[in-house]
């Protein structure tokens, strides 16, 4: 082979410097993981805990602004692949929370790590959502009994006949303008899959079970429908009200996918195909991690907007921080119906 000459010598050399760079850090970087698994098995001692996952920022501040939220007075947090964990207690119950950030990926990786890093009894996830029955309210408080994924799909050619292994179809043809009028459209169709769900309680190691809804835990929606009765907040300020005093209802459906629903005709197909009640892009996702790994999991959400159905701008902005509150103090209250052995091996 022919020797190097002096142009490609000089870049040679700036790669191994900048790898040189990239390399000399990592004995710091394991240094912070011994830090963190010293932390990690002192917290754990103190455990079990119950996790606590809501979504962004709006959703935090409610809920820490409406909750006694006493920190861990050894370890108050830990920061974990850019996450705060909160480690403290909220009415005597021993807790980890986290704010996973918006979509089902993120929701599922937070989910995942507070259940694989901390001594864990099972998950409650809340946050906000959109409203797609027209039964329910903004304000409103569901917690559902199933989620499906309704982002997992596959986009069909308009010459593909409906049939195979879907669990339901939308058709953009029957969307055309105007309406009814039957034409095709080069946008064709949505069949709806189902998840491939791997969990511990499936007997045959690596074979998932196909599944469209995922349940949440009947022992705990047992227990939340003690709250059906309680207080929920109707202004969010002195000027601005909702019309009726908002309800919380357990045991309905909900739908999750990335995708922000804010349009009539989408909502109506939602509700009419799968019958749910809420639609957000995290539930389903934490929902799965947790009964794939076996860990009792509950979904409350408060309803912000009506996902399209409104006239003129959605109204999350203007309820958002209300629908947040509403959730908060429902999670509050589920907080309390929990059991005494949530609260082992308290400290002061």
């Amino acid at each position: 082979m022919a020797s190097l000459d002096h142009t490609l010598c000089l870049p040679l050399l700036f790669i191994l410097i900048i790898s040189t760079v990239h390399v000399l850090p990592a004995s710091a970087t394991r240094s912070h993981k011994l830090k963190n698994a010293i932390t990690i098995r002192e917290v754990n001692r103190r455990g079990p805990y119950i996790g606590l996952v809501t979504v962004f920022e709006t959703e935090e501040n409610a809920f820490l602004g409406s909750v006694d939220f006493r920190p861990d007075p050894a370890h108050p947090f830990l920061d974990l692949s850019g996450r705060r964990f909160r480690i403290g207690k909220i009415h005597g119950k021993k807790v980890v929370y986290v704010r996973c950030g918006i979509g089902m990926v993120n929701a599922a990786a937070a989910t995942q790590q507070m259940i694989d890093v901390f001594n864990m009894k099972g998950i409650v996830h809340f946050g906000i959502a959109g409203n797609i029955n027209n039964s329910m309210s903004i304000g409103d408080v569901s917690i559902p009994k199933q989620i499906t994924n309704a982002g997992l799909w596959d986009w069909l050619n308009p010459d593909k006949a409906e049939g195979g292994d879907y669990a339901a179809y939308l058709d953009f043809g029957k969307y055309t303008v105007p309406q009814g009028d039957g034409s095709d459209s080069m946008l064709g169709s949505i069949g709806y899959s189902y998840e491939e769900l791997y969990s511990v309680s499936i007997g045959h190691k690596n074979s998932p079970k196909k599944v469209f809804w995922i349940n949440t835990t009947q022992e705990w929606l047992q227990l939340a429908a003690g709250l059906e009765k309680m207080e929920l907040l109707q202004c969010v300020n002195a000027t601005l009200c909702l019309p009726e005093k908002p309800k919380l209802v357990v045991g309905l459906k909900a739908a999750t996918a990335n995708t922000f629903v804010d349009n009539a005709a989408y909502r109506d197909f939602l509700y009419d195909t799968f019958g749910v009640s809420s639609s957000d892009m995290e539930s389903s996702a934490v929902a799965m991690t947790c009964v794939s790994n076996g860990y009792p999991v509950i979904v409350i959400r408060g309803l912000s907007d009506l996902a399209g159905a409104q006239t003129g701008d959605n109204a999350v902005r203007k309820f958002g921080s209300l629908a947040a509150t509403n959730t908060a103090r429902a999670v509050l209250e589920f907080i309390k119906k929990l059991p005494p052995y949530y609260n082992l091996n308290s400290y002061v």
